[in-house]
């Protein structure tokens, strides 16, 4: 799996379709083969259609401690790793969509929390697999 680096693969992959939600992430995707749209650079000129793509965005404005913010990606690649074989080759972002309660979670990075991220991104890729499931 690959890693997506630059700000016009991030914008490829968020301008394509939500495929999963959970209440803290969102999946996006971008079809590697897609037609681009007006003025956009094609999809198979910023991606590898061989591979499968991953992107992790966790803004400040819901992780506001860098410690946070850095657990939560790492979550997010491991976890993503996990599912890469049941994966289509495409490009994907997991984007968090709204903050964790520092009431329950005081600490920046406890296991308490690290768990909570693991389990629902669990669920977030189990959906995008029923989905596809559902689709074939």
């Amino acid at each position: 799996m690959q890693r997506l680096q630059s700000r016009a693969q991030f914008q490829a992959v968020l301008a394509g379709s939500t495929v999963a939600r959970t209440p803290h992430f969102a999946l996006h995707r971008c079809a590697l083969e897609a037609p681009a749209r007006a003025g956009d650079k094609p999809p198979a000129a910023l991606f590898e259609p061989a591979a499968t793509w991953l992107g992790a965005m966790v803004p400040k404005r819901w992780a506001r401690r860098a410690v946070t913010r850095n657990a939560i990606k790492r979550q997010i690649y491991n976890v993503s790793a996990s599912f890469d074989a049941a994966l289509p080759r495409a490009a994907y972002v997991v984007r968090l969509r709204a903050g964790f309660d520092r009431k329950a979670f005081p600490s920046a990075s406890s296991a308490a929390l690290k768990s909570a991220v693991r389990a629902e991104l669990q669920q977030l890729f189990e959906r995008l697999g029923a989905r596809q499931g559902a689709a074939s």
